[in-house]
């Protein structure tokens, strides 16, 4: 049996975001194409990102995890260069596809920084990368690794974040603290077609468990982040609906942990720092916000260690939970593209 052929270069894949008050609304064009979101909305958020002087905090934490798994590469001594693209914003994946092609590189190992599938979340960077691979009339052959949601590098680390965000809170409120664990919501239309659901679900499972094995704390998983028509039904309860609802149940203290997010970003900064750190405050409850997983030592170490799996004849398939082994690459019928009227 021939031994499977190793990547001559490594594309972490990003969501991306704006870096300048110049660059926002080009993003979210980006980001919204196709999806009939209401012009009101588009404006709410676009302040949002200007309050913030139009910077997004993900491109930054990707230029640390890229140097993060050079240094991680080199340490093994493998010489596989790497390289970072984005869906929507600079560097856009097909633009560093044509650098990839100019600099002779044709076997690749794709990161996508989301670890879970949906359209939105696995099936939309594949086309993407699909696009960039036409326009270099495929002399680029790239593979994306397999989704790592349950891999221990995502879901110890995360554990670690919780653990820590549980001990920040004052010591009287620390024993009744509920546990959320938030993700981005999707249309149910679209969450219907995907394992998305399950695998948030089972992600914070893992956690909840490692942080609190005896089951003292209650844990459920929360959404965020909606941004589709509002006549469309998508996933609940929204995280600060579900804050509300858990002030009149009597609860004391709140921890959230960003489950959906793994790369630090804007939507963590706004939608819990801000508006349910903010909904907490009004009720009087405790809250703390686990810190993500991006800037982990073993966070740097799971993504080489995906690609070392990618090419190894015997690989060893690090995963936890029920849910088995991912496949990659991803079935062509997966995570199906939902119809305009639900995006």
């Amino acid at each position: 049996m021939a031994s499977k052929k190793a990547p001559n270069a490594i594309l972490l894949v990003g969501f991306g975001g704006p870096e300048s008050p110049e660059e926002v609304f080009p993003f979210l064009e980006s980001v919204t194409a196709g999806r009939n979101i209401p012009a009101d909305r588009l404006q709410e958020v676009a302040d949002r990102y200007l309050s913030r002087g139009g910077l997004s905090p993900v491109n930054g934490r990707m230029r640390s995890i890229l140097e993060s798994v050079r240094e991680v590469l080199s340490q093994e001594e493998l010489d596989i260069p790497v390289f970072w693209g984005n869906r929507n914003s600079i560097p856009f994946i097909e633009d560093v596809i044509e650098e990839l092609d100019e600099k002779g590189f044709d076997e690749i190992a794709a990161w996508i920084a989301s670890p879970y599938r949906s359209y939105s979340s696995c099936r939309q960077y594949l086309e993407q990368i699909e696009a960039g691979a036409e326009r270099v009339n495929g002399r680029v052959s790239i593979t994306r690794l397999r989704p790592h949601f349950d891999h221990p590098g995502c879901i110890e680390t995360a554990a670690d974040r919780l653990s820590e965000a549980l001990s920040s809170l004052p010591e009287d409120k620390r024993k009744e603290a509920q546990l959320l664990f938030s993700a981005h919501s999707l249309p149910i239309s679209a969450a219907e077609t995907c394992s998305y659901v399950e695998e948030i679900n089972e992600a914070s499972r893992l956690i909840a468990e490692r942080v609190d094995p005896e089951g003292n704390h209650p844990w459920e998983v929360v959404w965020q982040s909606r941004s589709g028509p509002p006549q469309v039904p998508w996933l609940i309860p929204d995280v600060c609906d579900r804050i509300d609802e858990l002030a009149a149940e009597g609860v004391s203290a709140i921890v959230v942990s960003p489950v959906g997010f793994i790369v630090h970003n804007f939507e963590i900064e706004w939608d819990l720092d801000v508006e349910a750190a903010e909904c907490a405050a009004n009720h009087g409850i405790a809250f703390a916000r686990a810190e993500t997983i991006d800037d982990d030592p073993r966070f740097s170490q799971m993504i080489v260690d995906l690609v070392k799996e990618s090419f190894s004849d015997q690989p060893e398939y690090l995963a936890l939970g029920n849910l088995g082994i991912a496949p990659a690459p991803c079935p062509k019928d997966c995570c199906p593209a939902p119809s305009h009227s639900s995006r």
